[in-house]
């Protein structure tokens, strides 16, 4: 199967720019169906249903002009959501003082931890459990996201 997401990337990072929101990842699967992409957006403060719909129609236009992807394919374009998977440094980065859940290897061991992530650097992030200071390196996580826990300070309702 071939993929397409370095060409899609630059198509959808190009609209991202005239639209002023930003690609948190691209997913490129296989099922009965036919191939899905699935272009997830944000932006500070969210992204909105109508952005998504606008972005989706953008898109799609692109990728039929260009001729880009031969098969039947479905476009899908959502927020990454509340709890959101961190799989890139800049991923890391935009949840720096948030809470996150994260699945590591350590000698041979699995283990998870959730803390608050108080620091992203070349190659590892520091994490805040409860006043107890963990530095991971990025290479022994095998998985981590945000974790929504309650309504943030500041935004609760009156």
């Amino acid at each position: 199967m071939e993929y397409y997401r370095v060409q899609i990337e630059e198509i959808a990072k190009k609209i991202c720019t005239e639209m002023n929101v930003a690609v948190y990842d691209i997913e490129e699967k296989m099922s009965g169906k036919g191939r899905i992409i699935t272009v997830y957006l944000t932006k500070i403060g969210g992204v909105t249903l109508e952005e998504c719909a606008k972005f989706s129609r953008a898109l799609g236009g692109e990728l039929e002009t260009f001729d880009l992807i031969p098969e039947r394919y479905y476009l899908e374009v959502s927020s990454p959501g509340l709890e959101r998977p961190l799989k890139l440094k800049s991923h890391y980065v935009s949840a720096i003082n948030e809470k996150i859940a994260v699945q590591y290897n350590a000698e041979e061991e699995k283990k998870s931890l959730m803390g608050t992530l108080t620091e992203v650097n070349q190659d590892s992030i520091v994490i805040d459990d409860r006043g107890t200071i963990i530095e991971l390196p990025l290479k022994v996580i095998t998985r981590a996201k945000t974790v929504f826990l309650d309504i943030p300070k500041g935004r609760e309702q009156e």
